[in-house]
């Protein structure tokens, strides 16, 4: 298997390496031709024309870490040479085009993985295990609170819900096993943010999940108190105890008793590439595949609604 990686900024360059270190990569694409300094001596072809390399190379998948502005057109492209693509998030910033996106690559049959990574991680596996062997019995409402101070230089605004956010609501989805029915959101750049046009720097949101769970989410990206971890702190009740996900430990609480869950034996650790192979592999819809995604960028899309319009809106899903 060889992969065609286009983008080597500094999420591009992290994907360099690891495709580079595990044999899987054929050649580079990065219109910025000083990056090609990133490479060192590495002996790949590296191409400023996307168009060129797809012609040139042979290829059996397309990594996409260019700027999300970009993401459509690289997609596109590969799908034109029925390639698979693993595309880093979001899948466009339009939600329009990224349904137009997810429905090519199923009308054509082209693997498409968005490479949705927080739900991986060994203590968020575990935690979706606990729940689903009913450890504090059924979930009855979902708190959540993001807190990180993170102002970064990009050729876009950044979005609490685009950028960071939409891991969250992935992980939502991912543990309750739920689709969202409503969402009551507010978003805005709070007293003391950062001047850029559009910026949403905090938001507060209800979702309620199509089994009647509500799910309180608060998050800041402006936050210069103490700092949560990237996944944020979780409390989870449930009709038999609680569970809290807190700097990224399990604390199971039933009838008065903690207990800090340390043994992660009997889940799947793998990583989003080793994931995508393995779809690839087994001829299966990859577990964050983009029509997956799409239903976590489908609650983003709506809170964002909900905000501009101030009030609580259905959830309606691409058909």
């Amino acid at each position: 298997m060889k992969a065609l990686l286009v983008g080597l900024g500094s999420a591009g360059f992290s994907w360099y390496k690891r495709l580079r270190d595990k044999g899987l990569l054929a050649a580079v694409v990065e219109t910025d031709a000083s990056m090609k300094e990133k490479m060192g001596d590495d002996p790949f072809p590296f191409y400023t024309s996307l168009s060129e390399a797809l012609e040139k190379e042979q290829l059996d998948f397309v990594v996409n870490v260019t700027s999300p502005m970009a993401h459509t057109v690289v997609n596109n492209a590969a799908f034109d040479k029925k390639l698979p693509v693993l595309c880093e998030k979001p899948i466009s910033f339009d939600y329009e085009e990224s349904i137009e996106v997810v429905e090519r690559a199923a009308k054509e049959n082209i693997p498409f993985m968005i490479a949705e990574n927080y739900r991986r991680h060994a203590a968020v596996r575990k935690l979706k295990q606990l729940l689903d062997e009913g450890a504090i019995g059924r979930i009855s409402a979902i708190d959540i609170v993001f807190y990180r101070y993170h102002h970064v230089q990009r050729k876009y605004t950044v979005s609490l819900l685009d950028d960071i956010g939409v891991h969250h609501f992935d992980m939502i989805r991912y543990l309750t096993g739920e689709e969202g029915k409503s969402v009551y959101a507010d978003m805005y750049n709070p007293i003391g943010g950062w001047d850029e046009e559009g910026a949403i720097i905090n938001t507060s949101a209800l979702l309620e999940m199509a089994d009647g769970v509500k799910v309180s989410y608060t998050g800041s990206i402006a936050s210069r108190g103490e700092q949560t971890p990237w996944h944020g702190n979780w409390r989870i009740e449930g009709t038999e105890g609680t569970i809290q996900y807190e700097n990224q430990e399990i604390h199971l609480i039933k009838d008065g008793v903690k207990e800090t869950i340390t043994n992660y034996s009997g889940v799947d650790t793998s990583d989003t590439l080793a994931e995508f192979l393995a779809s690839l592999k087994e001829q299966r819809d990859s577990e964050t595949s983009g029509a997956d995604y799409l239903k976590s960028q489908t609650l983003v899309h709506f809170a964002k609604l909900s905000s501009a319009e101030g009030r609580k809106v259905e959830i309606k899903y691409p058909s």
